[in-house]
């Protein structure tokens, strides 16, 4: 597994919650501009789900992704997939503004959708998604990828459930990557297409605060962007913060930013720190830093002591398996659908409010 470049970052479970027979959960992906669809898809397929059509526009990111997954038929349209009865459930990786309106003809069809972060660019393509689920009944899931697929965070959450660390009082979150420009496509730097810093990996921060805090809708009561060090992209943000409170009254400040040095053993040196009234926990999510390459650490203090738990290749990733489950029995255990949009919305709120700094080279038109 590529540690290097997030784009690439698909992790694969050692720990496995298989739920489904084989052929009982059939899916498809239409859109590989992201490399995440392939975390997507691993996840989808360790808990039973079976990938049976891709479609993209593009045919050189179709053979790549078939040389991944063999057994997968290269569909000859969009339209190939969604008439296909058999297929429940379509994934998608395109270009974020994109995936708004691509989720509503997947349900226009009759099947479930699972897209990418970040979901949406506006707040419109969310009201609509809103009414299409209302209408349909069928999900709309979105893969907040560093809450869901790191078992680090996996474990956090379960050490909150049972009570570790008391009420949750506060919420710090720092999502650093790697920006390897070279690599990016033209739209990456575009915040039109990406909807900007806040609500493209903001998203992940904001999401895994709502979760953490056990809290259904927040304030965004700050938020800032600037673009510092990327003259060549006028418009791009390579840096961006928030503070957020929530409705059950914790806080929480996060800080983005596209400032990963080369020397640092993997894409993002992620970290959450999660302060509660009986202790804290710590998850360095990706590596700890100088003294262990691997990530998943969790470190835990209340009135029982200090404690590590390394992690890695111990929990799994039971959103997969709980999300096709969701699918098949109209139940939400994986995540609901209002979690599901209230993060997306507060995403796109902080990126909206955002005062641009100073002294950095954002463009705003």
């Amino acid at each position: 597994m590529d540690k290097s470049n997030g784009m690439n970052y698909a992790p694969k479970a050692s720990v496995k919650h298989v739920v489904v027979e084989p052929g009982e959960f059939q899916f498809a992906a239409i859109g590989l501009d992201h490399g995440h669809i392939y975390a997507m898809s691993n996840g989808l397929i360790e808990a039973g789900g079976q990938l049976v059509s891709v479609y993209d526009p593009d045919p050189k990111k179709v053979k790549a992704f078939i040389e991944k997954y063999p057994e997968v038929k290269a569909a000859s349209s969009e339209k190939e997939i969604l008439n296909n009865p058999d297929i429940k459930l379509v994934a998608s990786a395109c270009i974020p503004c994109n995936r708004g309106p691509l989720g509503l003809k997947v349900l226009n069809y009759g099947k479930h959708y699972f897209s990418d972060k970040p979901g949406f660019t506006t707040k419109e393509q969310i009201e609509k998604a809103r009414q299409k689920v209302a209408e349909t009944g069928l999900k709309w899931g979105i893969s907040y990828s560093e809450r869901i697929h790191v078992e680090g965070a996996v474990f956090a959450g379960q050490l909150i459930e049972e009570g570790a660390i008391g009420r949750i009082v506060q919420v710090i979150g720092t999502g650093p990557h790697r920006i390897s420009a070279n690599s990016r496509p033209d739209w990456f730097f575009d915040p039109k297409c990406y909807g900007g810093i806040l609500c493209d990996i903001g998203s992940h921060q904001i999401e895994q605060f709502l979760h953490f805090a056990g809290a259904k809708d927040a304030k965004v009561v700050h938020s800032k962007i600037a673009n510092y060090n990327f003259k060549q992209y006028p418009k791009f943000q390579d840096f961006g913060d928030a503070t957020l409170v929530a409705d059950n009254g914790a806080t929480f400040y996060f800080r983005v930013d596209w400032f990963t040095p080369d020397g640092l053993g993997t894409w993002g040196d992620g970290r959450v720190i999660i302060l509660g009234t009986e202790g804290y926990i710590e998850v360095r999510k990706y590596i700890d830093i100088a003294r262990d390459a691997s990530g998943d650490h969790v470190y835990l203090v209340n009135h029982e002591g200090e404690k590590h738990f390394d992690v890695a290749g111990k929990v799994g990733f039971p959103f997969f398996g709980e999300f096709i489950l969701d699918c098949l029995h109209g139940t939400e255990n994986a995540m609901t659908q209002e979690h599901t949009f209230k993060a997306a919305e507060l995403c796109i709120d902080a990126q909206e409010k955002a005062v641009v700094i100073e002294g950095s080279e954002l463009q705003i038109s």
